[in-house]
């Protein structure tokens, strides 16, 4: 069973998906404090200083903070587009090695055997022998 696991952990997907969520986890908190500290506070003075943290509705004795929602939708916006502009530039990277042909191959042993051959022969045939 443990080398069952140890096959399946160390299969290439696997490893490449644990490292995809390691970096959004981590890019997660990048776009979440980008958002806090830098976009919101300029959307709060356009909106003539609103803090959408501090937007909430009193139901009862609970709060419905639909401010932190609100900005968990700026979040999630911001990471898509980011995702959206990291898979649009790989994909353009993609099609330009694509693009490029590819070099042609070195003659063979063979093929520079024959070519000499052939040499031979025509400097044979020219000079009359």
């Amino acid at each position: 069973m443990w080398k069952e696991f140890k096959n399946f952990i160390s299969r290439g997907n696997v490893l490449d998906l644990a490292v995809a969520v390691v970096m959004g986890t981590a890019f997660s908190a990048i776009v979440t404090s980008f958002v806090n500290d830098v976009i919101m506070p300029i959307v709060g003075v356009l909106l003539g200083g609103l803090d959408f943290t501090g937007l909430a509705i009193t139901v009862g004795e609970s709060q419905i903070l639909y401010g932190n929602f609100i900005q968990a939708i700026i979040n999630f916006l911001i990471i898509a587009i980011s995702m959206f502009f990291v898979v649009k530039g790989a994909n353009s990277m993609v099609k330009k090695q694509e693009a490029a042909p590819a070099p042609p191959p070195a003659p063979t042993a063979e093929e520079k055997l024959l070519t000499q051959i052939r040499d031979i022969l025509q400097e044979q045939a020219g000079t009359g022998r």
